[in-house]
């Protein structure tokens, strides 16, 4: 048999050349008959080994009838039932052969998403430890990594927040959500405790997600308890990010780790992927195009207190205590916090505005409020004293008498002046 390179060159010199078959042998150096052979194959000489079978080959009717009587009777089972005494490698290759001729057929679903339609969420927790500051670090079941993947697009989003809590999971939602610049018209959840429970009929949803979904004008899915391939598109995701973003990677703080993944997302979205045939960055546009707009007033998101703030100037909010200006002792202050930042708002006036930590039982106390404080109290030790009031003022001294008589305690003893 000639080689390949030699039945090109035949084909070649013939087409190409118009040479006789005779001077097309003498170039390439074999037989006219060869040529005459590869002018007349139109692909390619490939060897081909004869199958010689197996020793299972024998066993053939008697596997058949295993299988007629059960189709997914096991190959050992099997071996047992026809005499086979010899190694089972290559007779388990013969029942694998035969098994799905008795087999009904079962066609895998493929899943395909319309434009706009669907967008998974779920939390990633990246096992890694993390500096937070003061002498703290968090590991991964501290690490709360909000994700996002578009049905349609495979667009994907990040992001890393504080807590599993109903108000960072909400903030950092919606800051996804913004990042998209669209709403998808089904939100998928994979049994968040915050968002909701699976039920038969319908979702269980939370009174936070329903007041959170009717801003958006979404619907809110929960997962099937146990059902992994129900939201597949986020597990890859996460697969993804364990193993490309996170090998070899330092991070600082947070912060830093935002940064980077941030980063990181974008770069992969533009990246061709070959289920897609495209790259998400392609499809996105298509995408959000058929998704809702985002509402005009955004769903309230975040901590949210309401107190009158006492003499000990500061307000807790997830473990840590963080100072307000002290002259507003005595009314009544909104705190507010979102994943980055904790501020303080009394009649209109911002009264304290902090980075928000991610460290635990720390106190923040903003130098412009100590200095407040200070002066307040130096102020009120100022104030005239009651003594010095009554100094030079004669002041009648009562007989001790007095206070029996008033209740009523007869001594027996000569009063006492």
């Amino acid at each position: 048999m000639i080689s390949v390179q030699d039945w090109a060159e035949i084909r070649r010199l013939r087409a190409a050349e118009e040479l006789s078959i005779s001077e097309i042998s003498r170039q390439v150096g074999v037989t006219r008959i060869t040529v005459r052979k590869a002018l007349a194959s139109a692909s390619p000489p490939r060897y081909e080994r004869a199958s010689t079978g197996s020793a299972a080959d024998a066993f053939e009717d008697a596997i058949k009838e295993q299988l007629a009587k059960s189709p997914r009777m096991r190959a050992t089972v099997i071996a047992q039932r026809v005499g086979w005494t010899r190694g089972m490698t290559v007779f388990k290759v013969k029942v694998a052969a035969l098994r799905p001729a008795f087999l009904p057929p079962d066609p895998a679903s493929r899943t395909t998403y319309l434009p706009g339609e669907i967008a998974q969420f779920d939390f990633w927790f990246p096992p890694i430890s993390l500096d937070v500051g003061h002498g703290q670090v968090r590991t991964a079941k501290r690490l709360p990594v909000l994700t996002m993947a578009c049905g349609y697009s495979r667009w994907r989003g990040a992001l890393l927040v504080p807590s599993r809590s109903e108000q960072d999971l909400y903030a950092g939602w919606w800051a996804l959500l913004e990042q998209l610049g669209a709403v998808p018209k089904v939100l998928v959840w994979d049994g968040e405790s915050a968002v909701g429970r699976w039920r038969p009929k319908e979702p269980e949803l939370t009174a936070a997600c329903h007041a959170f979904r009717g801003v958006l004008g979404a619907k809110v899915l929960i997962c099937r308890p146990g059902d992994p391939e129900a939201k597949g598109l986020l597990e890859r995701c996460h697969d993804h990010y364990e193993k490309s973003f996170l090998p070899g990677r330092e991070f600082t703080g947070p912060g830093d780790f935002n940064t980077q993944l941030g980063q990181f997302v974008t770069d992969s979205n533009s990246r061709w992927m070959r289920v897609l045939g495209a790259r998400p960055a392609d499809r996105i546009a298509t995408d959000t195009a058929a998704m809702m707009a985002l509402p005009p007033v955004p769903p309230v998101t975040g901590w949210s207190l309401s107190l009158v703030l006492p003499r000990d100037h500061y307000v807790r909010l997830d473990s840590n205590d963080y100072s307000i200006h002290p002259s507003v002792i005595g009314r009544r202050v909104q705190v507010r916090a979102d994943l980055d930042r904790v501020w303080a708002i009394c009649e209109g006036r911002v009264v304290a505005d902090h980075p928000r930590s991610w460290a635990r039982h720390q106190s923040f106390t903003d130098p412009a409020h100590a200095a407040a404080a200070h002066a307040l109290r130096r102020s009120r030790f100022g104030l005239p004293r009651p003594d010095q009031e009554l100094a030079g003022q004669v002041v009648q001294v009562r007989e001790l008498s007095t206070y029996d008589t008033a209740f009523g305690i007869d001594t027996g003893q000569e009063a006492i002046s």
